[in-house]
Order: C-alpha cells, then sequence, then structure tokens
C-alpha cells in the first residue's frame, strides 16, 4: 500500500507540475513530463528493491542500515587525554585518532605505514594513540601496560614502532629487549610496566571509549573524528590535498 501511495503521490505532483506548465505551453510538454516521471520513479523502486535485498542478504534491516549510516557520518569528539600525542598538536590540518592494540597481526602491518606518516607530516598531521586489546589476545593489554610504561620515560612512539612486528611473540623478554634497545630506564620501566588495577584502569578507559565511538575491531581509524573504514595511507595523502 505504501509504494502505491507514493506512485500516486508522484503521479499528483507531477500532473499539478504538468498543470501550471500547460497554461506556459502545450500538452505534448505535459506528458513529457509525466513519462519522465514516471520512468525515474520506476527506477527509483527498482533500485529500493535491490537495496532492500542486499540488506536481506546481509542479515540486517532498514533500520539496522540506516543506524550504520549515522554512526558512519558522525563525527565525534575523541579527547586526547593521557593517551600518546606526535605531530602537530596546536592547529594540524588531520587529526587522526588510531585505536590499535599490539597483538593484532593488522595492526602490525600498518604500523610501518603510519611510522612513515609521523615522519612525513608531523607539521599538518596530529597523531593520537589509544588502546583497544582485544579480549581474545591474551598477551595484548600487558603489551599496552609495557607500552604505557614507555610512554612515561618520554618514547612511547619509538616503543611502539620498535614492538609492531614482535606481534606473533609477545612477552616480558620481549619488552625488555624493545626497551633496552631503545635506550630506556630498564628497572623504572619494568615497575611501570606492571599490570596492576591502576594500569587495568587506564587501558580499559581507552577501550570503553573506543566501544562509545563505533570501534568495531583493530586497527579502527577516526580522521578529524570520522571513522573511516577504509583507511590507507593514500586517503590521507587526499584528505591533506583537499584540506589545503
Amino acid at each position: 500500500m505504501k509504494r502505491l501511495s507514493l506512485f500516486a503521490m508522484a503521479l499528483v505532483v507531477s500532473g499539478l507540475v504538468a498543470c501550471n506548465q500547460a497554461s506556459a505551453g502545450g500538452s505534448f510538454n505535459q506528458q513529457a513530463r509525466l513519462d519522465s516521471l514516471e520512468k525515474d520513479f520506476k527506477q527509483v523502486k527498482e533500485e529500493f528493491e535491490i537495496f532492500k535485498y542486499a540488506l536481506e542478504k546481509r542479515g540486517i534491516s532498514l533500520e539496522q542500515a540506516r543506524a550504520e549510516m549515522e554512526a558512519d557520518n558522525k563525527v565525534w569528539d575523541i579527547p586526547d587525554e593521557d593517551s600518546p600525542v606526535f605531530g602537530n598538536t596546536k592547529s594540524p590540518k588531520l587529526t587522526i585518532v588510531e585505536f590499535t592494540e599490539f597483538q593484532c597481526p593488522y595492526c602490525s602491518r600498518i604500523a610501518p605505514a603510519m611510522q612513515e606518516l609521523n615522519k612525513k607530516y608531523p607539521n599538518e598531521i596530529k597523531f593520537v594513540y589509544k588502546h583497544f586489546p582485544l579480549s581474545f589476545h591474551s598477551n595484548a593489554k600487558a603489551a599496552a601496560a609495557s607500552s604505557i610504561a614507555a610512554q612515561k620515560q618520554g618514547k612511547f612512539w619509538e616503543y611502539r614502532y620498535a614492538l609492531a612486528p614482535h606481534s606473533r611473540e609477545l612477552s616480558d623478554s620481549v619488552y625488555l629487549a624493545v626497551a633496552k634497545e631503545i635506550g630506556l630506564n630498564i628497572e623504572q620501566f619494568k615497575k611501570d610496566m606492571v599490570l596492576d588495577s591502576a594500569m587495568n584502569a587506564r587501558i580499559d578507559k581507552d577501550f570503553q571509549l573506543g566501544v562509545k565511538v563505533g570501534v568495531q575491531g583493530t586497527p579502527n581509524f577516526y580522521i578529524n573524528g570520522k571513522r573511516q573504514d577504509r583507511f590507507s595511507p593514500d586517503l590521507v595523502e587526499k584528505m591533506l590535498k583537499e584540506a589545503k
């Protein structure tokens, strides 16, 4: 019934338009416009049916699809708080917030590209790191704690990129080896990397923020507050050009 009503309304509107134009000139133009409108409406109806079919294949409703679209288009205000920050912190063209962890193989693979962006655009981009350890990665929280220990000595970013290749072999001995590699005070590092209640709360705060803004896995990137499901260095380059 709804579809018939919509079509009927379209025809009524087209009729009114045609009537208004009748005084300006001729039934031929009226019929042509009616035919064009009917053709357009049929195309929209056909495309809607295809869209509906695709949603049903995915197992989601139109309302769920609308919610996804709204989430994808939402611009979030993501606070830095005590997160590691690199680059232009005062007036960046882009702010990239990365929700990630150290045991995720995909995060490990994207790390070199992020490091290259750090080096290439320190004056144009602000980079923010947020911890999002996945529950099924048993070493992710301890690795996050070790990176926070490095952050306390002012070397988070060096530690982050030195640890990234070790996603499949995370352990205390690896954390200590990386800490030595980048020149940290080892005794202080050992004390600061303990995964106690305060450290758990610090990591969980990032995780809960990620849940709130719609993080669905790792890594997840937000550029200027908007989630980017197809993040890539090429996208960053494109957005920088557009920002200029």
